[in-house]
């Protein structure tokens, strides 16, 4: 029988990270993965002949900056930073841009409400401030409420610094933002609608939720604290698409001593007398490790790879209720050639810059809630919000020469459609979407050379997303900071002794970040004290 010290089920981000950081601590840890290649949802793959995708996730500038310079990534894979933030094309011809360059946007928003310009940089500076002390939440081990402890009292001195520069006066307007809906938020900053959807469309990423829901505004501000630009959301390009990232973080960790072993799927966690002492393998093969390590999602963790009647009735009760509600779908389109955006003014340089950022086709927060409204009915939007990337003006090599790659994440796509399957209806909606996208972009279809579709249920399938969900549980605020993923196991442990979880569906929830795998790994060198 094979034995490590530690076993990481899943070559994820988290899962790459949380290996890294033991083995650097002197533990022999051997990572298992079921596909054929690293990286879960965050790879590069060849989906058309000589056009290489980010398939699921894609930008790559929410990586916590602590695991990119502690592991030395930056030596090893290049991140491409855009200066637009955000493209807003309007219906009318219009259009908003969001730069890193705050005087710049202040420019640019001046066309649609001087009294909005005015108001952007004090904006800015407030919601950075509030952003900052919910970034510096997202390094702490959440508390095991009620039961609170020393360890947990200690971990809180961390917030002391953000929250005493944040000041009293905006203390209260954190408390005040964590409860509020996106729209009631931006309403008491701006006016113009053009500029309220260009911030505050970022607030769907993680959640499926619409803007006038309680609870959107603190994921708006997730993001926010995520970004790596000071402002509401990233808005960069990994060098080889996020595969060339995740790869980088596995070669760092090899290079640490970490055994890395893809094709090798996980049958269950083995215990005996209420301890972990290694994994099965589908395969027959048992390797015995005193800890083990999933970056699963916790239903998959709690119901497939451990048994219920090790842990009880109240934990699997918890769990079962997780809300997963995936609600995005990923189109990929091979382009002949550039789009024009009707709306992208500007010089040849200009318009490049445009539109080597995230693109946002959201008309205004209506349109959006409206899309959403459909959701919750079992049905997807006849005019979905698209959020779109064209990476390859950042990096040309990922099509071939004069051709260009366009990635779409299409909301709402509910996961449990009301009437039909996706495998009926996923053609269906992509049609919607590239509709959608043409009035904006003209000539699009004329432009396209393949597509490929993935439905919530295609992204199960493949990627081993519950639902769809990317974030392995929506990022609600009943399933935030220490109810994630359920109370009383929010600190990277469960019930069974020596099993421990490092993915995205513990705190702080969503995006490549690393930090779930970096938390989890110092909570299990802390127990081996």
């Amino acid at each position: 029988m094979a034995t490590s010290d530690v076993i990481v089920i899943g070559a994820g981000h988290n899962g790459l990270v949380a290996a890294a950081y033991l083995a650097k601590a002197g533990r022999s840890v051997l990572v298992l993965e079921q596909r054929d290649s690293v990286g879960g949802a965050a790879v590069t793959e060849e989906i058309f002949p000589g056009f290489h995708a980010s398939t699921v996730a894609d930008g790559g500038g929410y990586l916590s900056q602590r695991v990119r310079d502690e592991l030395k990534l930056d030596s090893r894979v290049e991140t491409v930073h855009s200066d637009a933030v955000a493209f807003c094309p309007q219906p009318d011809g219009t259009q908003l841009t969001i730069w890193r360059d705050t005087a710049r946007t202040v420019e640019e928003i001046a066309r649609f409400s001087k009294a909005d310009a005015a108001a952007y940089p004090a904006f800015i500076d407030l919601m950075s401030r509030i952003a900052g002390v919910l970034r510096g939440m997202m390094d702490m081990t959440p508390p095991t409420l009620p039961n609170l402890g020393v360890a947990d009292l200690l971990g809180g001195l961390n917030l002391l610094g953000p929250l005493w520069r944040l000041g009293r006066k905006n203390l209260k307007e954190l408390l005040r933002a964590v409860p509020l809906t996106t729209e009631d938020m931006l309403r008491e900053h701006f006016e113009s609608p053009v500029v309220k959807v260009a911030i505050g469309a970022s607030c769907i990423q993680h959640v499926t939720l619409g803007p006038r829901e309680t609870g959107s505004a603190l994921a708006l501000l997730g993001s926010w604290a995520l970004s790596g630009t000071g402002l509401f959301r990233s808005a960069s390009v990994v060098k080889g698409g996020m595969g060339a990232l995740t790869g980088a973080i596995a070669d760092a960790a090899r290079d640490l001593g970490v055994e890395i072993r893809t094709g090798a799927a996980v049958e269950k966690v083995i215990i005996d007398d209420g301890q972990a002492t290694g994994v099965k393998l589908e395969s027959g093969e048992t390797i015995s490790a005193k800890i083990v390590v999933s970056n699963a999602d916790p239903r998959t963790t709690f119901f497939k790879l451990l048994e219920p009647r090790e842990f009880g009735v109240s934990v699997a009760y918890d769990v079962r209720n997780i809300k997963y509600r995936g609600s995005s779908a990923r189109i990929h389109l091979a382009l002949r050639d550039l789009p024009t955006f009707t709306a992208a003014e500007g010089d040849a340089s200009t318009v490049k810059a445009r539109l080597s950022g995230p693109i946002q086709i959201a008309p205004s927060l209506d349109d959006i809630e409206r899309a959403f409204d459909c959701s919750k009915y079992g049905e997807y939007s006849d005019r979905p919000v698209l959020d779109v990337l064209i990476p390859t003006l950042s990096d040309p090599g990922l099509a071939p020469d004069g051709q260009h790659l366009m990635s779409i994440t299409a909301r709402y796509a509910p996961y449990a459609l009301r009437a039909g399957s996706w495998d009926d209806h996923k053609e269906l909606f992509a049609d919607r979407a590239i509709e959608t996208l043409a009035e904006y972009a003209p000539g699009i279809r004329e432009l396209i050379l393949h597509r490929r579709v993935l439905a919530p249920t295609d992204l199960e399938s493949e990627f081993g997303l519950p639902e769809g969900n990317p974030n392995h549980g929506d990022m609600l605020l009943d399933q935030f900071f220490h109810m994630r993923p359920v109370s009383g196991f929010a600190n990277y442990r469960t019930p069974i002794a020596g099993v421990y979880m490092c993915g995205v569906g513990c705190h702080p929830g969503g995006g490549v970040t690393g930090i779930p795998g970096y938390n989890a790994a110092r909570e299990i060198l802390k127990d081996a004290q």
